[in-house]
């Protein structure tokens, strides 16, 4: 069980930050073998994909080297995030972009407490909404 845990967290936490990965399907694997503990999935699960989205945004936070060419190369994330402010965090469960978000969000300096609430809020939706379906269909 520690294994599950420690292979689920990882790559949900790898998958949050701007490399590829797939925890859902991870997660609906352990999920359809062992249902009785979907809230520790869940919550090891969303802990790691918000800490990597935290990483994320850190790293946009502190590092100033790559500022002038990622704000080209990724404008469109830049601009919603300083359109919409802390709230845009909301979407970085999405794929591609969502993991533009919170490195856009760390450039703009919002919010720490803030951004980290709602990126924990966006993403404790997307694995609910998993594991939801996941439960309907078994």
């Amino acid at each position: 069980m520690f294994y599950e845990l420690l292979t689920l967290f990882t790559s949900s936490f790898v998958s949050a930050t701007l490399f590829p990965g797939g925890s859902e399907l991870l997660l609906i694997y352990y999920l359809k073998n062992n249902p009785a503990d979907l809230w520790l999935y869940f919550s090891v699960v969303t802990l790691g994909n918000s800490l990597g989205a935290l990483l994320t945004y850190f790293m946009g936070y502190y590092f100033y080297w790559g500022r002038k060419k990622a704000k080209s190369k990724h404008q469109k994330a830049w601009l919603f995030c300083q359109r919409y402010g802390v709230s845009a965090l909301l979407l970085s469960w999405l794929p591609i972009v969502g993991d533009l978000l919170p490195l856009a969000a760390g450039w703009l300096k919002l919010p720490v407490s803030r951004s980290a609430l709602l990126i924990v809020m966006g993403k404790a939706l997307r694995y609910g909404v998993i594991v939801s379906s996941v439960l309907y269909l078994l």
